[in-house]
């Protein structure tokens, strides 16, 4: 579903990314960990068409997407909910789930988000800046479903959450990933990352340094967990 090789990228002189590639299968949701600053959110922007001091390859699907514009990106799939969660805060919670188009044949229609975040359905004509962090994160995920993506990019979801609210972003995650939803997640809450993922890249100073899997992660939990920094 998603092929990336090579890539490379930079902040003026310095360099963010080396020659990093990885393979996601549709229906896989994969890990990107690592400290801050080892490139995580780059990888992601770099794959989204954001960042374009760039090189390397990125094929969706089996096309190559390199060239393409975050827009047209956008349009043939690929999801993106950042870590600034991009809420408009004037609007409300439905205008906002709303006013993006949908792209193709969603199954998270408006009745299902508001099944699946009650909270949402109970602020639906809240701005967005009335919401909690933990509030707009939700929404901004609920958001990419809505429009209809077929592989998501997210970046820290569960940061600054309450306990309850990282539960349900578990669940709504879970529940894509049955109905074939392909996704990146980068993630510092490694058993948060255990319970969803299927396997882990392990990136530090900008390369991918090992591939693991679930049962590697909680057998090395404290290594990691010093690694990271956490």
């Amino acid at each position: 579903m998603l092929e990336v090789a090579g890539l490379s990228a930079w902040y003026g002189e310095a360099r963010a990314l080396r020659d990093v590639g990885f393979r996601i299968e549709e229906g896989e949701l994969i890990t990107l960990v690592g400290r801050n600053g080892a490139g995580k959110s780059t990888a992601l922007r770099c794959l989204m068409g954001l960042h374009r001091q760039m090189r390397g390859s990125v094929r969706l699907r089996g096309g190559e997407i390199s060239a393409w514009s975050p827009e047209r990106r956008a349009r043939a799939g690929l999801g993106f909910v950042p870590d600034d969660r991009g809420i408009y805060a004037n609007l409300s919670v439905e205008e906002n789930l709303l006013l993006p188009p949908q792209i193709g044949r969603t199954e998270w229609p408006l009745e299902r988000i508001y099944q699946a975040f009650p909270v949402l359905q109970a602020r639906s004509n809240h701005a967005g800046s009335k919401l909690s962090g933990g509030e707009q994160q939700l929404l901004a995920i609920a958001r990419a479903l809505r429009m209809g993506a077929r592989v998501l990019l997210l970046d820290e979801p569960t940061e600054g959450l309450a306990p309850v609210l990282v539960q349900q972003v578990r669940q709504m995650l879970a529940e894509a990933k049955r109905e074939g939803m392909t996704m990146l997640l980068v993630e510092q809450n490694l058993r948060f990352a255990t319970a969803v993922a299927d396997r882990h890249y392990l990136l530090a100073q900008g390369e991918i340094v090992e591939t693991l899997d679930n049962a590697e992660v909680l057998a090395r939990e404290h290594e990691l967990l010093r690694h990271l920094g956490v």
